[in-house]
């Protein structure tokens, strides 16, 4: 196992985990007594050049039941060269499951090597645009003139519900739209490509493919717009043969609801922040985590990026400064910390190196001594339970 001072980068295994979407257990539960104690996340892992080299090439499939793919790292909405927007594809026993659907979502998935057969559901970790613009996209570009674009069942969507706020966009009045509403204004908003492929026989309505749920915190939380995260035990979002996913309200400024999920399977847990301020809610969440997946912000790396003040003192509350990722990681006891939502995200503003020291020093101070992995885009790993940990 790789100690706090080996930051690495990636996996040796740079293509991607993508099964069949009919190879799966008949109950997750069933297939306990079947699992024997394996190593955590599979190493080493060669340098981020060797993976962008691999990128736009159709990745190989991996006998690993569980494997999470980074489709992209950067942090942020406003476009960046070196990275696509934030998005991951967990794939368990053949079905994969996407968190977050940042800019070039899509393409990346493919690049990925993963297939829309095996696409089985989207979680949306909260509604700012760099995590949902590529949404909508799964279902319009996929289905929009090639039937169900190779869907095999409705793709179960989960994200967060209204914010009981109203919007203060002039030409949108009203209520601000949960995921729900949004993607019913999605659908009217680009009706006219697949209605005019249905008028010609062909394509489906997009919406057809999508099982939709507004993701809403428990009663008794005591959560509003106005207290976004209060402190909270984790609450089941859903449950099936795969896995069973579980959340936590974190704080991200004026956004609400924003959540952290967790994804348990017979074969792993694999923990998402989203974005998120540090947050003892998270820490709940991720306890005995096999694999942490957290966003990180250097804040050195803003200077001299011409950002408003008032962006920059939002990004500084919203966010969580890299130098306490390490001390996140031991508290929640998790095995392995992997790094993405990097801000910045350009290489001009933070280096791969600075990155990496930053990452050494903090795992260092808080005597995390699990693998730490720097996230790149299409960065794939295979994950396994830590031993004597039953799912």
């Amino acid at each position: 196992m790789c100690r706090a001072a080996d930051v690495t980068s990636q996996d040796a295994h740079a293509n991607t985990a993508a099964g069949p979407a009919d190879t799966r257990p008949a109950t997750r539960r069933a297939l306990l007594a079947g699992i024997a104690a394996a190593a955590a996340v599979a190493g080493p892992w060669s340098s981020s050049q060797a993976v962008a080299a691999t990128a736009a090439r159709p990745a190989a499939a991996s006998d690993a039941p569980l494997s999470l793919t980074l489709l992209g790292t950067n942090g942020g909405p406003p476009p960046q060269a070196a990275r696509y927007g934030i998005s991951s594809a967990l794939v368990v026993n053949g079905r994969t499951y996407v968190v977050d659907c940042g800019r070039g979502a899509v393409s990346q998935y493919m690049r990925a090597g993963l297939s829309m057969a095996s696409l089985a559901g989207i979680f949306l970790t909260h509604l700012h645009a760099d995590h949902v613009v590529d949404y909508y996209a799964f279902p319009m570009l996929c289905a929009g003139a090639s039937g169900t674009g190779g869907f095999r069942f409705p793709i179960e969507v989960h994200g967060p519900g209204p914010a009981g706020l109203d919007s203060t966009v002039g030409s949108a009045p009203g209520p601000v739209p949960g995921t729900v509403e949004m993607t019913e204004l999605a659908a009217r908003a680009y009706a006219a490509s697949p209605s005019f492929f249905m008028s010609e026989g062909t394509g489906t309505d997009p919406t057809t493919l999508l099982r939709v749920h507004d993701v809403l915190p428990p009663a008794g939380t005591g959560a509003s717009a106005a207290d976004t995260a209060p402190e909270m035990s984790p609450f089941t979002v859903m449950e099936n043969d795969d896995l069973k996913v579980t959340a936590v309200l974190v704080p991200h400024g004026a956004v609400y609801p924003a959540y952290a999920y967790r994804f348990d399977t017979d074969h792993g847990s694999v923990v998402f922040s989203g974005d998120t301020a540090p947050t003892p809610n998270l820490i709940r969440l991720a306890r005995h985590a096999d694999v942490l997946v957290h966003e990180a912000l250097h804040p050195e790396g803003l200077t001299g990026l011409g950002l408003p003040q008032t962006l920059v003192d939002h990004i500084l509350a919203t966010h969580t400064d890299v130098a306490d990722l390490g001390r996140i990681a031991a508290e929640s006891d998790v095995r392995t910390l992997v790094v993405t939502h990097l801000s910045p995200g350009e290489p001009a503003a933070v280096s791969e190196a600075t990155w990496r020291r930053l990452l050494k020093d903090s795992a260092r101070r808080a005597a995390f001594t699990g693998s730490v992995v720097l996230g790149a885009d299409l960065l794939h790993l295979p994950v396994r339970a830590r031993s004597g940990r039953a799912r």
